[in-house]
């Protein structure tokens, strides 16, 4: 049995369920499950091959999955923001400058497991579905906090870790950008700037 959080669930286009997106936070995977009934007190699912559980009651079938396991993480670029991913969701990018390890608090969080896998990637996927990418990023920070926490550190004291870095990335000018890289990001956020030194640097 698979556990998922639900992050959020909409009536289904045919009026006969709900359509409800969750992430295990752990690995991480995503489903979307089409439900019979609404999932109003629940907060967790369960999965069993492809059939959806509330507690013991079986109320849905699983309609779309993915999982971070056939996804590749790639330093081999220079990512304006530090993270970003493939037109095509199959590769994560991570900006080659930025640490693969950061020490925080007395123990290591690999970057490529917290930003790329546990931030970027869960982005990609929901915003694939449609997510506007302010909305795609906020669920991405709520994971990648998860994951950071249950490596038993402070979200407080990863996050000062991070930022010390971030300003070091932000400083440099890009000179490879991968090809295959989703600018919907930069367009969302209009940052002309960053999308001008992209493209001049694929």
């Amino acid at each position: 049995m698979e556990y998922f959080e639900i992050v959020e669930h909409v009536p289904d286009k045919s009026g006969k369920g709900f359509l409800i997106a969750a992430i295990d936070f752990k690995d991480p995977k995503f489903i979307r499950v089409l439900a019979s009934e609404e999932p109003k007190a629940y907060t967790n699912i369960a999965v069993n091959g492809n059939r959806a559980y509330f507690g013991e009651k079986q109320i849905g079938t699983v309609v779309d999955r993915k999982d971070s396991s056939q996804v590749k993480v790639s330093t081999d670029y220079d990512i304006k923001y530090t993270g970003g991913y493939s037109l095509d969701g199959k590769t994560v990018y991570l900006d080659e400058h930025f640490p693969k390890i950061l020490r925080v608090e007395g123990k290591e969080i690999s970057t490529e497991e917290s930003i790329g896998l546990h931030h970027e990637l869960p982005e990609k996927w929901l915003s694939d579905l449609g997510y506007e990418y302010p909305h795609a990023h906020e669920i991405a920070t709520g994971i990648e906090k998860k994951y950071v926490e249950s490596k038993g550190v402070t979200w407080k004291g990863y996050c000062t870790e991070v930022d010390k870095n971030l300003r070091l990335v932000y400083r440099n000018t890009l000179e490879k950008s991968p090809p295959s890289l989703d600018l919907a990001p930069y367009l969302y956020c209009r940052d002309r700037e960053a999308l001008k030194e992209i493209r001049e640097s694929k």
